[in-house]
């Protein structure tokens, strides 16, 4: 037994372990303000990848771009040795960047530079680390010359041209060509080996040709270097006529000798191939025979997997593709022909290079706290894991007290400011390695508020709430709510606060308004924010439109009478079959209903009104059935349309029972359409006084039923009828009648036995209705019990709708049963229901949780089950949490979010799929167990990377017409590209009608937002399919028509000036009017004197020419004279005409007014001789007088 020194210690330990579980890091807060003043340790968030082959015709950029506050500065080493780039001319560093560029304008060879990098990035709190980036130039050497000699073979026997490519880097991919660039066409016979060597099962006399030629194509310069030809002479014992030949006779007739199969690779009958998890598993059997033999795959002790297998070259070669451990085994290739079968056995070993399990993580820390970081990774054969601190081996560095390393985790406790540091963890075997940096920052922070100051929140009576008051600080703050500044802190009954800040009000109340104050409190300082609730009463429609029928040509109206908070604002508005209605000269709508005049077919449909404020709404919805005109009967009434029918009268009650009585009544006034239905109301006055309840409904041709009662109830009652219009008012009330008591009929509903807390039980239930009570003093009898315990059973009774039972043992299972009861007795026991007592935390997490087959969109899921017992409660799910860390795509800025999805799984090793992923992205997750209250503890986190998918559509797709014959196309990036974009493409053929002209397709580049295409004709129209392209291939098109040629858009862009029916239009216009001025003048000169004085206020210069009674005198010898294309002007000189309208809108002050029509003053010009005394002068002609304005 323990001492008293042993309970002690071993109290002791409980203590320190409690304390252990509940320190947890510190989330920091994407808050901008946050992030600028939070002092980190460098971060690495862009580096190139691991083997980095460059092109050695472009200059060399090896990235590394990190994070940190303060900005971090930046280094590398080459081959493990310091590089000084300051003394290399040819090395730049970008600014603010470690990502090295090497030029080579200046000279210098590429291969110079060949060797392994790695870039640190430090700044005041730590280094971080890169991973050592291997650096080669591509190669792409020239074919060894060499004189290849005729080979000679025998028809029917097998033969292999060996291709044996020169060596490059990367490889090249190699493929068999002729003289005309064709290739060699391969089939079952004749197909090209992995290693490219070209293979005959068996040899015809048409195989003979002097040009076999195998080609090596590099990828990254782009080159195609060709093998000198090889010439096959085939040796057949008897003539061969290559016009005899036919698949079913290849060798013409002639006897060639049958052969059994053998292999021409892989050699002997077994090999061995080892391939590394995830990669790509190639197998490869090639058989020689005749004829030619077919090749079968099996796997010894299992079959193939079908998912990941495919058969390739004619079934030569099985592909397996994402390689996994349970791939490994031993794989038989058989060959077969009419003659014979061999085997050969390839005994296939999966290694792996090392990968995540538990990659380490960020951890941020208050002083005092602990934590811890975790490095687990796995590969075959296992890897090693090796700790370094700031770049520098653990085991090197100062000692630590607060800082333990134990194999693949560092524990920290009671850490201190000044100890932030960069850890790097490396996980490497002979197949590779994985290095992950993770800072360990000691933050001190007084309490902050990082949401909106006063924020007012609106609430609808009786809802849920939550009041936000999101905080930070290091160590983290407590944090309490307080109403109106008084009282303690808000946690529980009506509110429940949660530790993200969060507070809930269950059932938000008039009383519940004020303001609400949240304090952050932490040994740094207080930080406190407050939030004003209002409670607002609901919006409803309390007079809601009713279903009707009218007349066409009649007027139609639907109510719609609200009721809402008076603080605040409500808009009414409706809807026809879902869509918006269009309110008109015909429509009317105002506060309290919608009018519709003149009804018609059209109007017919499903009328909603929808009235909404700022925080809620309500709907109600009516149909409007439209009927035929009245027929045309000569008598009165039958031209007049149906209209409801008058209300019931005389209501009678006889025939009493104690649950039953008749009603009688007589019917009213159907006004011409027949009643249908009398639906028969009740108002008691003991629990609901004044609300009328609908009790049944009865066929329209009875006016007596017999109606089922409840006990214990003072009924009334009344009728309404209802026909094909709507219904009538309803009928007067009847007498009162009282049914007798009676013992309860029903038994309670919705029974069950749930815990609040993991020492009890609630048993709730649904308390009668107040019409099943059957009489007075109801209660309830509740009995409960051990499920399967055989004891006797508990029992109490209440009045109430819920009984606790306390002290229970955590989530187990209880027998209940309930009764109600009155004064009358009681009522039927229900069924015995099974309850739980409440639920506690889980006590495990689930462990290694582990990802495999990770594609573009899906991954699947590994992880070890927690043990039954340990979940203490129901078993609902293992849930797991997921988010997107970051996306591959540089710049890509993406959310964080959160996501949860739920496995139920109870096998011994179960999995999953997680699928809707983003493609192209880093994803982190962890794992908790969960029962219908709490989760467990969190699982390792674990971080993956998924492939590259087809990107989204571009974001927009814009066609405008630049001219008649142009179209300018525009697009932007797509919002989502899940991937590296390699460029766009662009599908466009022409459309006439529904008939498409023949597609044609152009590649862009992937920073080319604009095409612009050139019309044959300004009327042709295209179609456009556009879709941004990863190397994964083109991903959603985005189509579109290119608009029409009188599109307005860009009608207005073309000069209407510059058309030619224009200039001609207004040429003829001007000659019009041209001609008809000298008319108009010709026929005012005939007559002699034309009276200006009496059309003119101005006087007359001494020098005008008059007679005496004022008017001018236009007679002169010009007037006798034919009109000719010259005319003599004032001088006396002949001029030609030009016959323009320059000649008559530009001289004197003469001039055309908009409308075409001449506009001048009727003066006579005067040369310079007039103006130095002449006194006299002729009058011109009118003729004269139009050419003089010139």
């Amino acid at each position: 037994m323990l001492g008293q020194g042993g309970h002690a210690a071993l109290a002791l330990m409980l203590l320190l372990l409690l304390l252990w579980r509940q320190a947890a890091p510190i989330e920091v807060p994407q808050d901008p303000k946050i992030l600028q003043d939070l002092k980190q340790p460098p971060t690495i968030v862009k580096q190139s990848v691991k083997d980095y082959i460059v092109d050695p015709r472009d200059n060399i950029i090896i990235e590394c771009e990190a994070k940190g506050n303060p900005v971090p500065t930046f280094s590398w080493r080459r081959n493990g040795k310091f590089f000084n780039i300051g003394k290399d001319p040819r090395v730049t560093m970008r600014k603010r960047s470690g990502t090295l560029e090497i030029g080579f304008r200046s000279g210098g060879r590429p291969e110079d530079y060949e060797g392994e990098y790695q870039c640190f990035a430090n700044n005041e709190f730590g280094v971080a680390l890169s991973n050592k980036i291997l650096l080669r130039v591509s190669k792409a050497p020239l074919w060894p010359k060499e004189v290849l000699e005729p080979v000679v073979v025998t028809e029917g026997s097998p033969l292999v041209l060996l291709c044996n490519p020169p060596p490059g880097l990367p490889p090249p991919f190699t493929f068999w060509m002729n003289s005309a660039m064709t290739p060699i066409p391969q089939d079952k016979r004749v197909s090209m080996g992995l290693n490219g060597d070209l293979y005959f099962s068996n040899v015809l006399a048409k195989d003979a040709h002097t040009d076999y030629s195998c080609n090596a194509r590099f990828l990254f310069t782009h080159t195609i270097q060709q093998k000198n030809p090889f010439t096959l002479k085939v040796q057949t014992k008897e003539p061969y006529n290559d016009t005899s030949y036919n698949a079913t006779d290849p060798y013409g007739g002639r006897r060639v000798a049958e052969s059994t199969p053998t292999f021409l690779s892989p050699s002997g009958s077994e090999s061995s191939k080892m391939v590394l998890r995830d990669e790509q598993l190639l197998l490869e059997c090639i058989a020689a025979g005749l004829p030619t033999p077919t090749i079968k795959w099996f796997k010894k002790g299992g079959d193939l997997p079908g998912r990941k297998v495919k058969f390739e070259n004619f079934n030569k070669t099985l592909k397996i593709i994402n390689v996994s451990e349970e791939d490994a085994g031993e794989y038989v290739c058989m060959a077969n022909n009419q003659l014979g079968s061999i085997r050969h056995s390839i005994f296939v070993q999966v290694k792996a290079a090392p990968y995540w399990l538990d990659k380490p993580t960020n951890l941020v820390l208050a002083p005092d706290e602990n934590g811890r970081l975790v490095c687990r990774a796995n590969g075959n054969p296992k890897p090693n894991i090796q700790w370094l601190i700031n770049g520098q081996p653990v085991d090197s560095s100062p000692p630590n007290l607060s800082r333990q390393v134990l194999g693949d985790t560092i524990i920290f406790r009671s850490v201190q400011m000044g100890s932030s540091a960069v850890y790097q963890c490396n996980a490497s075997n002979q197949h590779g390695y994985l290095l992950a940096n993770a800072f360990v920052s000691v933050l001190d922070m007084p309490p902050r508020m990082l949401g909106p100051k006063n924020q007012l929140i609106k609430v609808i009576e009786n809802n849920r709430t939550f009041l936000d008051c999101p905080f930070f600080g290091s160590p983290l703050p407590e944090l309490r709510w307080f109403k109106n500044g008084q009282g303690s802190g808000l946690d529980g009954g009506q509110y429940r606060a949660y530790i993200n800040g969060t507070l809930e009000i269950k059932r938000a109340r008039a009383e519940d308004e004020g303001t609400y104050t949240c304090v952050a409190n932490s040994i740094l300082g207080t930080a406190e924010n407050q939030v004003r609730l209002e409670v607002k009463e609901r919006t409803r429609i309390v007079r809601a439109p009713e279903h009707q029928s009218a007349i066409r040509g009649s007027t139609a109206r639907f109510d719609c009478k609200v009721k809402s908070d008076p603080s605040l604002s409500v808009t009414v508005a409706w809807t026809k079959d879902d869509k918006p209605l269009q309110l008109g000269w015909r429509l009317r709508k105002d506060d309290e209903s919608l009018t519709i005049p003149n009804v018609n077919e059209g109007d017919e449909g499903m009328y909603t009104c929808t009235v909404k404020s700022e925080i809620d709404q309500d709907t109600a919805s009516a149909r409007l059935t439209v009927l035929e005109e009245a027929s045309l009967n000569p008598s009165v009434s039958s031209a007049l349309p149906p209209d409801r029918p008058d209300p019931p009268m005389d209501l009678d009650l006889s025939d009493p029972a104690a649950r039953s009585v008749r009603l009688t009544w007589i019917p009213g006034n159907d006004h011409r359409s027949p009643i249908t239905q009398f639906l028969v109301q009740f108002e008691e006055d003991r629990w609901e006084p004044g609300r009328w309840q609908d009790l049944s409904t009865y066929p329209g041709d009875l006016n007596s039923v017999i109606l089922q009662l409840a006990p214990f109830v003072n009924y009334q009652f009344r009728v309404i009828a209802i026909n094909s219009v709507g219904q009538s008012q309803p009928s007067r009330p009847s007498p009162r009648y009282k049914t007798s008591g009676a013992a309860p009929d029903a038994i309670p509903r919705g029974l069950r036995g749930w815990g609040s807390k993991n020492d009890n039980m609630e048993i709730t239930w649904e308390p009668l209705l107040d019409l099943e009570r059957n009489g007075p003093n109801l209660h309830y009898n509740v009995w409960w019990r051990l499920k399967d315990s055989g004891e006797e059973w508990s029992n109490v009774t209440t009045v109430g709708s819920k009984h606790v039972i306390h002290n229970t043992q955590t989530y187990v299972p209880y027998e209940i049963k309930i009764q109600a009861r009155n004064e009358f007795g009681a009522g039927p026991e229900s069924n015995v229901a099974t309850g739980y007592s409440g639920e506690d935390k889980p006590t495990d997490a689930p462990t290694a949780l582990r990802v495999s087959k990770v594609e573009s969109t899906t991954a699947t899921i590994h992880w070890k089950p927690v043990a039954p017992n340990s979940v203490q409660g129901e078993f609902k799910e293992y849930r797991l949490y997921y988010w997107r860390e970051s996306s591959l795509v540089p710049g890509l800025v993406v959310s964080k979010e959160k996501k949860t999805k739920g496995f139920f799984s109870t096998v011994a090793e179960p999995s999953g799929i997680l699928s809707d992923l983003v493609p192209y992205s880093k994803y982190k997750m962890f794992m908790v167990v969960a029962n219908s209250r709490f989760e467990s503890p969190p699982s390792n986190t674990v971080e993956f990377t998924t492939k590259e998918g087809v990107p989204d559509a571009p974001k927009f797709f814009r066609i405008n017409r630049r001219g008649f014959d142009t179209l300018q196309l525009e697009w932007d990036k797509p919002l989502e590209p899940n991937g590296i974009l390699v460029g766009y493409l662009l599908k466009y053929q022409t459309v006439n009608g529904t008939r498409l002209g023949q597609p044609q397709f152009k590649n862009l580049l992937p920073n080319e937002t604009e095409f612009t295409l050139r019309l044959p004709d300004r009327s042709t129209r295209y179609k456009f399919f556009l879709s941004a392209r990863t190397q994964e291939g083109a991903g959603e098109v985005f189509a579109d028509e290119s608009p029409h040629f009188t599109n307005e858009a860009y009608i207005d862009q073309v000069d209407i000036a510059t058309q030619g029916w224009f200039i001609g239009l207004m040429c003829a216009i001007a000659l019009i009017i041209l001609i008809l001025l000298i008319v108009c003048f010709i026929k005012r000169s005939r007559g002699g004197k034309y009276p200006v004085r009496d059309k003119k206020d101005l006087p007359l210069d001494p020098v005008d020419q008059k007679d005496q009674d004022g008017s001018f005198d236009y007679h002169s010898d010009e007037d006798n004279k034919p009109l000719q294309g010259s005319q003599t002007s004032l001088d006396g000189n002949v001029k030609e005409s030009d016959d323009s309208l320059v000649d008559y809108g530009e001289g004197g002050d003469g001039q055309f007014n908009e409308d075409g029509s001449f506009i001048g003053q009727y003066t006579v010009k005067k040369d310079k001789d007039e103006t130095e005394g002449n006194e006299s002068s002729e009058a011109t002609s009118p003729v004269n007088a139009i050419y003089s304005l010139a």
